[in-house]
């Protein structure tokens, strides 16, 4: 019995001394340009750019797959933001990009609310409380208004609020193009 043990032992840190030196020795480094371009997106994990997160679509703008006017939350500032980290010039939102809506946040009246944890599982960012066949409420702090709880739910209980413009979400209007700005 205690051979046994001793040689299930040795196996184990010769296999983990192993697993360690590979891990040294075949690291793969993460490209800095897309930890760069990620750390400017929302992160709202909203998919209206056509990619499942903030990370995929960062990785596509660094391989030059996607245009950096994709992302409606990160809006034109954003945009700008890409332009100057990539050295590209601003491109507007274009045809096939939902162009950015106000600031909205989701609202669940809870007088219809089943429970079906329907919008749970679809929140991206865990923004909504609540359990199993037991009311539901956003967290609005939390909500990044990216929609997505609102098709899922079977009783059509969740529908999104425009917040009102104040002087702590206000934000400068860029130019419509890069040519009026440069007259200014």
């Amino acid at each position: 019995m205690l051979t046994a043990l001793l040689v299930m032992s040795g196996i184990a840190i010769v296999l983990g001394a192993v697993l360690g030196f590979s891990a040294v020795k075949f690291k793969v480094e993460g490209n800095p340009l897309v930890e760069k371009i990620d750390a400017i997106l929302p992160q709202t994990q909203c998919g209206q750019c056509g990619y499942p997160g903030c990370r995929p679509y960062a990785e596509a703008i660094a391989s030059r797959e996607a245009d950096i006017n994709r992302c409606p939350p990160g809006g034109e500032e954003g945009i700008r933001k890409l332009a100057d980290l990539l050295g590209m010039e601003f491109k507007p939102f274009g045809e096939d990009t939902a162009a950015p809506k106000a600031k909205a946040v989701a609202f669940i009246d809870e007088n219809v609310c089943i429970g079906c944890t329907l919008c749970i599982q679809a929140c991206p960012v865990d923004a909504i409380a609540g359990a199993a066949k037991q009311m539901h409420t956003i967290i609005a702090a939390e909500c990044t208004g990216c929609e997505l709880c609102v098709a899922p739910c079977p009783v059509n209980c969740i529908s999104m609020v425009t917040l009102p413009e104040t002087a702590q979400t206000w934000k400068w209007q860029y130019p419509v193009n890069d040519k009026v700005a440069s007259e200014k």
